[in-house]
């Protein structure tokens, strides 16, 4: 058991620094922050989203959100039409110079999962994230236990 467990923890924080790493590493020659790739990711992915929707998307919380999008606009890569104090239904879209960085960082995502993917036939992939997206339900179930 504790093997179990220790393989378990050190798997998935070695996991979460080497992605925390490599965002760090791979945003810092476009002058962004980790936390800015998700936002530019699902926006290029998309026709334009909440602030809501993305913070769903990302698992992040709106505080965190709302400095990465307001860090985002204030360099001219995210737009917002409204006007509305509070903005978190308004509809984000990149500008154009968003659409390019969205590209560079889409294509940087594309390459890095093929790499942390050799050696994963697609059958184990599949086995793999429906494991982790199982023992994540099961762990908010745990998390959301405490909170009663």
């Amino acid at each position: 058991m504790q093997a179990r467990f220790q393989m378990f923890t050190v798997l998935i924080t070695t996991i979460n620094r080497s992605i925390r790493r490599i965002k760090t590493v791979e945003m810092a020659e476009m002058d962004l922050k980790s936390p800015h790739v998700s936002c530019l990711y699902y926006l290029y992915n998309s026709e334009g989203m909440t602030a809501t929707e993305l913070c769903e998307i990302c698992g992040e919380d709106k505080a965190a959100m709302s400095r990465s999008i307001d860090y985002l606009e204030k360099i001219g890569l995210v737009f917002c039409a409204s006007d509305m104090k509070k903005r978190y239904k308004s509809i984000l879209t990149l500008t154009d110079k968003g659409r390019q960085i969205g590209k560079v960082i889409y294509d940087k995502i594309d390459a890095i999962l093929a790499r942390a993917s050799e050696g994963l036939s697609e059958e184990h992939r599949v086995i793999m994230y429906k494991s982790l997206a199982l023992i994540s339900e099961n762990l908010q179930k745990i998390c959301n236990a405490y909170d009663k």
